[in-house]
């Protein structure tokens, strides 16, 4: 298994376009899995689990790191995300 392959897989492109070239298909999951990172580093936050380690997961699992943590429950003692009224 290559390395253009791994991230396929892990980012989710090989199920969107499993066609892409290497270049391209290196760079699209860089910038895939970083804003993957920023999604659970959020979702962590807001669930009550550590960030730092959640946003390195995402970093490196991609899309499937989000997928767990989206169905993992809120923890215990997690603050509900702050409503913030309409200005």
């Amino acid at each position: 298994m290559t390395v253009a392959t791994l991230l396929a897989y892990l980012s989710g492109l090989w199920l969107v376009a499993p066609e892409l070239d290497a270049t391209t298909l290196i760079g699209t999951s860089i910038a895939l899995h970083i804003c993957y990172a920023i999604m659970c580093r959020l979702i962590a936050h807001n669930n009550g689990y550590p960030k730092t380690l959640w946003t390195v997961l995402g970093l490196i699992a991609g899309l499937w790191t989000v997928a767990v943590l989206i169905l993992l429950p809120r923890r215990d003692g997690a603050l509900p995300p702050p409503v913030r009224p309409f200005p």
